[in-house]
């Protein structure tokens, strides 16, 4: 990689900030260009040649764009990391890979996201049933992270990066994470990683 990558994002979206943490813990080179969105950046045509649908993040590869975090974490480490631990090819563990990615994008998108986009954004979502999404969904993870470490695999993956902005964020939508204690421990073993970085212009709660 010669040029570094740009970024397009909004600096307090989770969603952009999942590519550029995975880009950071690949320690790959990058350039952060914030989208003036409340005056429409995202849907100028210069845009929209590079995310059609006009949505952040987006990235551009040395001329290949790309849209959609979850798509953007695959070609990351399929192009840079081939052979390491981001994505199985074990089939059950890719599987499971896929398993959480999907949580991301549904049930972490209608539970912690849609909470905080209402109290940080102000979007008219349901606060409350997004409060009690993320609260179930908290629930199963902290089950499922009993007696492991990672969501996916023996190592850290791409279903963790995936998964880790908005549930690091949830109490910026109200969404305490107190009673989640093997939660808290995922969500600092991943702050823990060489290279990590936080989601821009926002505070990462305390997870003592």
């Amino acid at each position: 990689m010669t040029t570094p990558i740009k970024l397009y994002r909004n600096p307090k979206s989770g969603h952009c900030h999942r590519v550029e943490l995975m880009m950071a813990l690949l320690g790959l080179r990058y350039e952060n260009i914030d989208l003036d969105m409340a005056n429409g950046a995202h849907k100028a045509p210069a845009y929209l040649r590079i995310s059609p649908f006009g949505l952040v993040p987006a990235i551009d590869d040395g001329g290949y764009t790309l849209s959609d975090s979850n798509a953007i974490l695959i070609y990351l480490v399929q192009t840079y990391a081939r052979g390491a631990h981001w994505l199985p090819q074990d089939a059950r563990q890719a599987a499971e890979v896929q398993r959480w990615l999907t949580v991301a994008a549904d049930n972490i998108y209608a539970g912690p996201c849609a909470a905080r986009l209402v109290k940080v954004f102000g979007t008219e979502h349901d606060h409350a049933a997004a409060v009690a999404k993320a609260h179930d969904l908290f629930k199963v993870m902290d089950s499922h992270l009993a007696g492991r470490d990672w969501l996916a695999a023996g190592n850290i993956t791409i279903a963790d990066v995936a998964g880790y902005s908005y549930i690091a964020h949830a109490p910026e939508g109200g969404v305490d994470l107190a009673p989640y204690p093997n939660l808290r421990a995922w969500l600092a073993r991943i702050e823990a990683q060489p290279n990590f970085v936080p989601m821009a212009s926002s505070q990462i709660p305390d997870l003592a």
